[in-house]
C-alpha cells in the first residue's frame, strides 16, 4: 500500500471516529423488522448497541452507541453509511467480505469497489489485537440482522 493511500485510509477512519454516522442509537419508527446486537471487547472494553431495521428485504435503517477506540467508533459509521438500503442478503455478504480481510493478517487487501470505505481498515488485519474492534459494529450488525429476521 502506498503513503498516499495509507494516510487517506487514516483520515477516513480519523473523520469517522470524529463525526459518527448513524449514531447516537435511535428507535425505529418505520414499517419493517428491527434487531438489536449489544457487542463488548473485553480486552479493551470497547462496546457497541446496534440496530438495524428490515424492511421488504433491505437494511431500512441502521443507528447505534458505543464507546470505545477510533478504530471500533469508526468501523460503526463506515458500516452504516455502507449498508444503509442494501439488500439484507447483501448486507451479510459485506460483512463476510469484511471479516475475511480482518482475519487474513494482512494477506487480503479489502477490494474498495465491494466495501467502499471500510477498505480502509485492511491495514488493522496485521495488528490482531485491533481486529475485533474493527469487527465489533460488523458482528452486531450481523446478529441484528439475523434477529430482524425473525
Amino acid at each position: 500500500m502506498s503513503t498516499g493511500l495509507e494516510q487517506l485510509y487514516q483520515q477516513i477512519i480519523l473523520d469517522h471516529a470524529k463525526a459518527r454516522h448513524g449514531s447516537p442509537l435511535a428507535d425505529y419508527d418505520g414499517d419493517g423488522r428491527v434487531g438489536e446486537s449489544h457487542q463488548l471487547n473485553p480486552v479493551c472494553g470497547d462496546e457497541i448497541t446496534l440496530r438495524a431495521a428490515v424492511l421488504d428485504g433491505s437494511v431500512a435503517a441502521v443507528t447505534w452507541d458505543g464507546a470505545g477506540c477510533a478504530i471500533s467508533m469508526a468501523s460503526a459509521s463506515v458500516l452504516t453509511d455502507l449498508v444503509q438500503g442494501v439488500p439484507r442478503d447483501e448486507a451479510i455478504t459485506l460483512v463476510d467480505a469484511f471479516r475475511e480481510v480482518m482475519r487474513s493478517r494482512g494477506r487480503i487487501e479489502a477490494d474498495e469497489e465491494v466495501l467502499g470505505d471500510a477498505a480502509a481498515f485492511s491495514g488493522v488485519s496485521r495488528f490482531p489485537a485491533r481486529v475485533k474492534c474493527a469487527m465489533l459494529a460488523w458482528v452486531a450488525l450481523e446478529e441484528s440482522l439475523l434477529a430482524a429476521n425473525g
